[in-house]
């Protein structure tokens, strides 16, 4: 598009051939800008200027807002021509190019000067970096940490509710008046010597142990207390193991009474409990250990004689009031519920029952040290559900879910066995029945105790 050229600049040429083609369907606008675009180029095609004489005249807008001064007071400025007619036609289209560009400034188009720009032979072109990836914080990873043990707690929770659920006859919790202790949680665990169609209140305690777990020096620490101690109860010596019994003929209160009378003596207090009869601890075995407890079974010399086995007492195949006998090898072996019952509870050797006392915490730290096979993370979860149906307690379904993981780490850390009294720390005496048992020093064990972190 070249007819205009050196009269109208290269957009000012665009646009006046788009109005003129398209003059049938402009705007009002439009009308004006063309009519404007008109008379420049009749102007400058006239008289030979790029740029009229009241824009040469006129102040630059950039610089100030002042107008410049009516076109028939410049006429200092106009060419000197002779014809009157002439003189009047170019005012009229210089005045129409005025009134555009003093009454429409704000709508007129700009149009920009086109500036040409040689091309270098050789653009180097600058080498684009790549998007680094965005490192992930510890902050994401910690959320999906969280969110792991969030989901692994709440699969184990079903599969505790599924075992618990799998019990009809569940067992009931007793009255029990537990106390918070300065270090640690303290679980008063009873094995009863209940048999099958035997009531509670016709039994006895084979074991009383004391639980210490979650404490400062994370490590479980158990005690044993020998069930043939000899404690006041009104004024007479009874043998430990009878307090379950009188809490029991007392409105079921077995568990709290051994509680009451283990805080009067040895100044210890209990937070929660757990009663497990001999059917229940079987049953929680093989519940828990399908493939049996890995154990070394040991036995003190019997009648003075050193025993590779012994016959111990099978009660859970009692049959018409007979007890049958099961053989157990020394050495290390897997036991199912009923074995391990049977060699928990077996004292006919020379150390009676020390011995006994003694077998307990190692079929208790062997069940403690087993039980974090990770293995057993959800099917032992549906184990403890389980079990937790079958036994009389006070502890919250929620301990084993907020202190039981710790408990199991603390048990591969070591478990801290004590045993009350120790062996051949006691006086022999009689109880009121006429039966033999051991006088201790309560506050030499009291002190004991308290070093041990229990009370």
């Amino acid at each position: 598009m070249t007819k205009y050229k050196g009269i109208l600049s290269h957009h000012e040429e665009l646009r006046i051939d788009y109005l003129q083609k398209n003059i049938h369907y402009l705007n009002d606008k439009e009308k004006r800008e063309l009519a404007y675009l008109q008379q420049k180029l009749e102007l400058r095609q006239t008289y030979g200027s790029q740029t009229s004489p009241v824009q040469e005249s006129r102040p630059s807008r950039r610089k100030s807002r002042s107008r410049s001064l009516p076109v028939e007071e410049d006429e200092d400025l106009l060419p000197d021509w002779n014809e009157d007619h002439g003189k009047d036609k170019w005012k009229k289209s210089a005045q129409v190019v005025t009134d555009w560009e003093e009454n429409g400034e704000e709508e007129l188009p700009t149009y920009p000067k086109k500036e040409r720009m040689r091309k270098p032979f050789f653009v180097k072109k600058e080498p684009v970096a790549k998007p680094k990836k965005k490192k992930r914080g510890f902050k994401t990873y910690f959320k999906w940490f969280l969110m792991a043990i969030g989901l692994v707690l709440l699969a184990m929770g079903f599969m505790a509710l599924k075992g618990y659920t799998s019990v009809e006859n569940k067992a009931t919790s007793e009255v029990f008046y537990g106390e918070n202790t300065s270090n640690g949680v303290n679980i008063l665990i009873l094995g009863t010597d209940g048999r099958v169609g035997e009531t509670s209140d016709a039994t006895r305690t084979d074991s009383i142990m004391v639980l210490n777990v979650n404490n400062s020096d994370n490590k479980v620490k158990m005690v044993s207390f020998m069930r043939d101690t000899l404690i006041d109860i009104g004024g007479y010596d009874y043998k430990l193991n009878v307090a379950y019994t009188f809490g029991e003929q007392n409105n079921q209160q077995g568990a709290e009474n051994v509680r009451q009378v283990l805080k009067e003596n040895f100044d210890i207090d209990i937070k929660y409990y757990a009663m497990i009869d001999f059917s229940t601890f079987a049953t929680a075995i093989d519940t828990l250990f399908p493939n049996g407890v890995t154990i070394d079974a040991q036995f003190g010399t019997v009648n003075g004689y050193d025993v590779t086995e012994v016959d111990v007492p099978d009660d859970l195949n009692m049959e018409n009031g007979v007890v049958p006998s099961q053989t157990i090898q020394e050495g290390v072996q897997q036991m199912d519920g009923r074995t391990l019952l049977n060699y928990a509870r077996f004292r006919k050797d020379d150390e009676n029952d020390f011995g006994r006392t003694r077998r307990q915490q190692q079929v208790m730290a062997a069940i403690l040290s087993q039980v974090k096979n990770p293995s057993k993370l959800f099917t032992g979860a549906e184990a403890i559900g389980k079990v937790y149906a079958l036994t009389s307690t006070n502890i919250p379904g929620s301990f084993v879910f907020t202190d039981g993981i710790a408990t199991v780490l603390d048990g591969a850390n070591g478990i801290e066995q004590t045993t009350i009294p120790e062996y051949g720390d006691w006086i022999d005496e009689y109880d009121v029945y006429g039966g033999l048992g051991l006088k201790i020093d309560f506050y030499k064990y009291q002190e004991k105790l308290a070093a041990l972190g229990l009370r």
